[in-house]
Order: C-alpha cells, then structure tokens, then sequence
C-alpha cells in the first residue's frame, strides 16, 4: 500500500469513528432511555456533552496540530476515547453518561480537523477539496455502522455490550492510525517549522479572529453540519419508533438509508465545486434545500412512512456541502497557521452541534407523553427549530461581507 493510500484510509478510519460515536446513541436511545430514565432534556445533553467537549478541545487542538503535528495529537487524544466509550457503556445514571460523553468527545477533538491539516500538506488547491471530499465521504461508514450494525449487536448482547464494544473498535483505529500516518509526504521533507513559544501559539490564535470573511464562514459552519447532525444522530430514531413505531431493527436500517446519502453526496460535491468553480452557490443551495426538507418535516403532519424517511434521506444527501464551508475558511488562513485556523472554524460546528440538540430536546420535552410515546407534535416542533436556525445561518453567509472574490 503506498503511503497516500495508508493516509487515506487512516483518515477515513478516524474519522469515521468519530462519526460512530457522534452518532452511536441513535439507534438504542429507546432503550438506553428507559433504562436510564432519561427525560429528552437529558438524552439531548448527553449528545450535547460530546460536541461541548469537542468545543472545549478545539483552541489546544489547534495549537498541538501546528506544534506537534496531527499523528501525535490524535494518537494522544484517541486514547482518552478508549476510555470514554469503555465509562457509557457502564454509565448507571445519567450524569455518568454525560461525564463519558464528554471524556469521548475529548477524544475525538482532533479527528476531523487532523484530517483538514493533512489534506492541506499532502494536496494542494482543487486536489486539497477532492481529497477532503473523499475522505468524509469515507467517514459516513461510521454512520452507517452506527445504524444497523449497531442495531444487531444491540439486539444480541444489549446496548450496554454494544457500546462497550465501540471500545474494543476505538483502540483498533488508534493503533491503525500510528502506523499508518506520518505528518508529511514521503516524496519532499517536511517543510521548516519554526518553534513557537506558548505566548507566540496563543498570538497566532488571535490572528485568526481578525481575519475579513471568517464572520460569514462561521455563521454558516454553526448550523451546517449540526442540523444533519442532530437529525441523525439522536432524533431520527426516537421519531421514528414513537411516531412511525419502527423497532430497533427498523431504525437501524432508516439510519443506514441515511447514512448512505451522506457519503453519496460528498463523492459528488467535490466534482461538482471543480466543475463549476461556484463554491458558493453550492452552499446555498444545499443550505436553502437541507432547510426546505426540515420545513416539510414540520409543516406537514400526519407523513407516511415512505415520505417521512425520503424527506430524511433528502435532507442528508443536501447537507454535504460543509466540506465547502471548511475549503472557504482554509481558503483564508496562511499555512503555518491551518492548524489554528481550521480548528477556529470547527468550534463554530462543534458550538452549533452542541447547542442545536439541547435546543431540539427542550422543544419536544414540552410536549407531555402520551402512552409512554411522544406525539408526533414534538418532533414536528423539532424539526422546526432546525429548519429555522439553518435559514438563519444561511443569512449569515449571504449577508455579511466575503472579504474575497470567490475563487
């Protein structure tokens, strides 16, 4: 295997973790609720807790990205995973399920944006988008294990087997991607990285705040991916089990479906931005069309199955374009400092994908149960709220100023 090809998949293999994890709730929140009793509010914050800590990680991760390189960041980091996905497995409560939430979140602070600064050094313009692209496309078969996969071994040695296993899988990654990565290419010597001082680390930080057209990347970044996020990675399948009444089994298969969407998407982006240079207008459009499928989803009551999971699947596929949203903001940063810079815009994903499920899990918590299920009434609601805070971050990309002529 060359060593690009190792990099890939090392890449596609992290990342892909941290969307297993991002997403691993999903499928048994049913039962991890009951077993828990846990109210929405709770079950929402224990998947807020996971981006709140990836929030908390992103201003470190950004300077070790830069200082130490992105091998030895993730390594050290995945390590506090291993921990944190062994901690929910035995979680009795649910203040111990947010305190292992938030220790995996720790761990996977550096998984998506190593995988920025590598791109960024192994590729270069238009390859450095494709090569992205690629590898969060890759990165949706965590989602897709977190669906039906998951759902079997859920079924089999229950969730608390399943989620322990995610474990055994988290140390397996870990020990592929330290032999697998190297920070540079083998083919030309890593470039002279001047040492920084702690206080020059914490200046070149700063830097990045004064930068014209982070504003506007950073209103669209908060809702972009935390929309699809939130969706799929906790409330689809309570939607589906209180208002459609699908089993485990069953929305483990719905997730898959979505799952598959997302990958479907990103493989087709990256052409698409190349062939028509329109990087912008393919954020709006997937924005406004991502909004417009949350809208359906709230406005209209009483879907058949059929239409509900299609609009779900639709709503998926359109939120690709984030992988967008992050070219742009690399667009901005010189390249001693992609590591700061790219984490600076990632706290923007991690702030929104934090916040947006709290949001949705106060909203249908107001909605009281009825025969032990939430009326369809709460999800609606839900759905609203994200359809809403995407219109808004859509505003934000198109009214505050470019800094820029869009490349």
């Amino acid at each position: 295997m060359s060593a690009a090809m190792a990099l890939m998949a090392a890449l596609a293999a992290m990342t892909g973790l941290s969307q297993f994890h991002r997403a691993s709730l999903g499928v048994v929140a049913p039962e991890l609720s009951a077993d828990l009793a846990l109210s929405p509010a709770v079950l929402g914050a224990a998947n807020g807790m996971f981006f709140a800590a990836l929030l908390v990680a992103q201003v470190p991760v950004g300077i070790a990205l830069d200082r130490a390189g992105p091998r030895r960041t993730v390594a050290a980091l995945t390590g506090l995973a291993v921990l944190g996905a062994a901690a929910q497995a035995f979680a009795t409560d649910g203040a111990m399920l947010l305190a292992a939430r938030f220790l995996l979140g720790l761990g996977c602070g550096a998984s998506f944006m190593a995988a920025v600064v590598l791109c960024a050094r192994w590729h270069k313009g238009s390859e450095m988008t494709l090569a992205l692209s690629r590898v969060f496309a890759l990165s949706q078969m965590g989602i897709l294990v977190a669906g039906a996969p998951l759902a079997a071994v859920a079924g089999l040695v229950g969730w608390r087997g399943a989620l322990g296993a995610s474990a055994l899988l988290t140390a397996a990654c870990l020990v592929l991607w330290w032999r697998w990565v190297r920070d540079d290419p083998p083919d030309r010597p890593a470039p002279p990285r001047k040492p920084e001082t702690l206080r020059e680390a914490l200046a070149g930080q700063v830097s990045i705040w004064r930068l014209p057209g982070l504003p506007r990347v950073l209103s669209m970044h908060l809702v972009a991916y935390a929309a699809a996020a939130t969706v799929i990675g906790l409330w689809a399948g309570p939607y589906l089990a209180d208002v459609h009444g699908l089993d485990a089994a069953g929305r483990g298969w719905a997730l898959a479906a979505m799952g598959v969407a997302m990958p479907a998407g990103l493989l087709g982006i990256g052409p698409l931005e190349r062939a028509t240079g329109r990087r912008r207008a393919i954020v709006t459009a997937g924005a406004g069309l991502a909004a417009l499928m949350l809208a359906l989803l709230a406005l209209l009551p009483g879907l058949p199955l059929a239409v509900a999971l299609l609009l779900l699947v639709l709503l998926v596929l359109f939120s690709a374009y984030p992988v967008l949203v992050v070219a742009e903001g690399r667009a901005l940063f010189p390249d001693h400092l992609v590591g700061r810079g790219a984490t600076t815009v990632n706290m923007a994903q991690v702030l929104g994908s934090a916040l947006l499920p709290l949001m949705v899990g106060a909203v249908v918590g107001l909605f009281p149960e009825v025969g032990g299920l939430r009326p369809e009434a709460a999800y609606r609601a839900g759905f609203g709220v994200l359809s809403l805070a995407l219109l808004l971050g859509l505003a934000g990309w198109l009214l505050l100023p470019a800094g820029d002529k869009e490349g």
